[in-house]
């Protein structure tokens, strides 16, 4: 019996949720943003380039520079 999908072909944004640790926030942040999500492993810092910030921080000050709120939209319930 298998316990999951290995060969990754979920959802992109669940992936890179779990893989580069993101909070809710940080992925609708992104999904605003207009990013792919599969193309955040060349974005994310690796160890020889230390000068990198977190993806999240990342993510985060882009949105604050295009959109100028600290929020993402969520629309009214």
């Amino acid at each position: 019996m298998t316990k999951g999908k290995k060969d990754g072909t979920g959802d992109p944004w669940t992936i890179a949720m779990s893989r580069y640790r993101l909070s809710p926030r940080q992925m609708a942040m992104a999904r605003e943003l207009g990013m792919n999500p599969k193309k955040f492993g060349k974005m994310a810092p690796n160890r020889s380039e230390p000068w990198k910030a977190p993806l999240g921080e990342f993510i985060e000050k882009g949105y604050r520079k295009r959109f100028k709120r600290l929020e993402p939209f969520t629309p009214p319930k």
